[in-house]
């Protein structure tokens, strides 16, 4: 069984990795940054410094190893996911330590939190774009408990709290608002499904007045980045 409906055409975006960071190519030829990208150009010093203090602290190699393992664990959990939403087998997580884990954490997510509130999958793995100005791609798009919503699934070292993970809110607005603006929909709804390498859920719901608000913020992030970039 699978969750997938066909309702959009996807396409996929080529893109590159240079030196400023990702850019994709939309399909009128303009290279544009992606979303993390414009977010990471656009951080705050105080959220610099503080990445800055904790490297300084546990020592650059180890910060390295823990930033390399965190990865390689989110893009397994992601892989495990996205082959179930299409409806595969992945009972079989092979004999690798990091896939082993992060078919755990995917597990978790699927039973703890997906089966629960997700009803319909539009797609995964989604190329969006708003023309001339940024790209990026969701995780997810599709049905949280009724309602049409960007969703993302995260993996995380230890538990986050809400205030630490601004910038996941606003990767949900911009990619929401590039749905709308190639497909004509009207989301208003973004979701966060993350899990911890000791297997514990968190997830968050951006909607209403709070969803506006990231929204704005989030064209002003991008407004910083061509404006000083």
């Amino acid at each position: 069984m699978t969750l997938l409906r066909t309702k959009f055409s996807y396409g996929p975006l080529d893109r590159t990795d240079t030196s400023s960071g990702r850019l994709y190519v939309c399909p009128d030829g303009n290279g544009v940054p992606s979303v993390t990208t414009v977010l990471d150009k656009t951080k705050s010093e105080e959220t610099r410094e503080a990445l800055r203090q904790w490297r300084n602290r546990v020592g650059q190699q180890t910060a390295q190893q823990i930033t390399t393992e965190a990865a390689g664990r989110g893009t397994s959990m992601h892989k495990f996911i996205e082959r179930w939403l299409a409806g595969e087998d992945i009972s079989v997580p092979g004999s690798n330590l990091v896939h082993q884990q992060a078919h755990k954490m995917a597990t978790k997510v699927i039973d703890g939190l997906i089966k629960p509130n997700i009803t319909e999958i539009w797609g995964s793995e989604i190329n969006l774009y708003f023309p001339k100005l940024y790209a990026g791609t969701t995780d997810c798009v599709g049905l949280w408990q009724g309602e049409p919503a960007i969703i993302d699934f995260k993996q995380t070292n230890k538990p986050k709290k809400r205030e630490w993970i601004e910038d996941y809110f606003l990767q949900l607005a911009a990619y929401a608002q590039a749905h709308d603006e190639m497909h004509g929909t009207k989301i208003k709804k973004g979701v966060i499904l993350m899990c911890s390498k000791d297997l514990e859920l968190q997830h968050w719901v951006l909607e209403g007045d709070d969803f506006d608000e990231h929204a704005y913020k989030w064209w002003d992030r991008l407004e910083q980045y061509y404006t000083h970039r």
